[in-house]
């Protein structure tokens, strides 16, 4: 069925408008239905494919290799399952860098490897079909090796860098919302995020944890109709999430390197929207750095709704959370539980009616028992004679 759907899209074209961007978070920020994205990622990840299908993308075309091989990324598997087109290892004609023949906010057409504006050819690149994919994945396998080596060294180079933060806590603020000894639910941008926060929602509604959000998983938060007590952003983000749902949290905190940066807690650009920001001193991502906040904190337990947790998924992730998250995983340790495993674990909390029925149904079978003796029958009898006398004979 999806080969089919290629072949006739490949034939006919795909038109939309073309959205451009090298920084591949900006991308997302503003994409939208129907739109072309146009990109220079290597190996496409799953939260930026996961991104670009609930975007409703029509066709994504990339500059860099959708697979290099490095290790089977999952992304591209993900746009075949939505049936979305997409090209890679895209060029400009004539030479020309693919993101500057491609103006964001033309109206393109992709038709195969081609990518046009009218009639005029502006960009060639390799078509990916279904089977390329399962292909060039099966091939990547081999290069799980060398990125656990790479996994290795950035989970010790994080080590090293951030050991004061890891062994004593430094760097890590303190948050006006209260976490010692409370459950507490950290949302980040992941694969079934918003179906992790539906399983949930009962446990939201009866314990009522404390919720904290990155930047991206705000939105998750706010299509969950939850508005976060925390919310933690990374300093060399540039696009900031609306001035409201910051305002809504109780504490922003925003990571950065030691020695501040000129965008980080202390810039005018969350006072200019009315935010007090708190910095917190560290490399690691804010989904970690969220982790991290809330084991400081003394909350238990944390639930992570959208976050890495294999192996997989780490080497999936970008390269920059490959060395915090495992380390930060290692540091929470058995505080953390997956949100899959809170609904087999929570089966919610005993309400007052929930006893006073059990009571009820406890009283009607030791009533029954009494009634089939001897003495429960008298008792019977008696106390029909009682009530036939209070109502005046109207049991006889």
């Amino acid at each position: 069925m999806v080969k089919l759907r290629t072949r006739l899209q490949a034939d006919v074209g795909v038109a939309g408008t073309a959205r451009t961007d090298r920084r591949t978070s900006a991308l997302l920020s503003r994409i939208g239905r129907g739109d072309i994205a146009v990109l220079d990622q290597v190996d496409l990840d799953s939260p930026t494919a996961e991104a670009l299908v609930e975007a409703g993308v029509a066709a994504v075309v990339n500059r860099a290799q959708m697979i290099s091989g490095r290790f089977p990324n999952r992304g591209p598997q993900l746009l075949v399952d939505a049936g979305i087109p997409m090209v890679d290892q895209a060029d400009g004609t004539g030479g020309r860098d693919l993101l500057s023949a491609v103006a964001d906010g033309r109206r393109v057409v992709l038709r195969g490897g081609t990518l046009l504006i009218g009639e005029q050819v502006v960009a060639e690149g390799r078509a990916l079909t279904p089977d390329d994919v399962i292909h060039q994945l099966a091939e990547a396998e081999s290069g799980l090796t060398s990125q656990l080596d790479t996994l290795t060294h950035n989970s010790a180079e994080f080590l090293r860098r951030e050991e004061a933060l890891i062994l004593h806590g430094e760097g890590i603020p303190r948050v006006r919302t209260r976490l010692r000894g409370r459950p507490v639910v950290v949302v980040g941008q992941g694969p079934d995020d918003a179906a992790e926060l539906r399983r949930l929602r009962r446990y939201l509604h009866e314990v009522k944890p404390v919720v904290i959000a990155t930047g991206d998983g705000l939105a998750v938060t706010g299509a969950a109709g939850l508005s976060p007590d925390v919310v933690v952003l990374d300093a060399r983000t540039e696009d900031l999430p609306p001035a409201k749902s910051l305002r809504a949290c109780r504490d922003v905190v925003v990571t950065e390197a030691r020695g501040g940066v000129r965008s980080g807690a202390g810039s005018d650009r969350f006072e200019r929207v009315g935010v007090r920001a708190i910095a917190m001193q560290t490399t690691a991502t804010p989904a970690d750095a969220a982790l991290l906040l809330a084991d400081a904190g003394g909350a238990v337990p944390i639930i992570g709704v959208g976050l890495r947790g294999t192996v997989e998924e780490f080497l999936d992730g970008t390269r920059d959370g490959l060395g915090s998250g495992y380390v930060t995983r290692l540091k929470v340790g058995p505080r953390l539980v997956d949100a899959t495993a809170v609904p087999m674990l929570y089966s919610g909390q005993l309400r007052a009616r929930h006893a006073y029925l059990v009571l009820l149904i406890g009283l009607i079978v030791v009533a029954a028992a009494i009634a089939t003796t001897d003495v429960g029958h008298q008792w019977a009898l008696d106390l029909r004679d009682q009530l036939d006398q209070v109502l005046g004979g109207r049991l006889s």
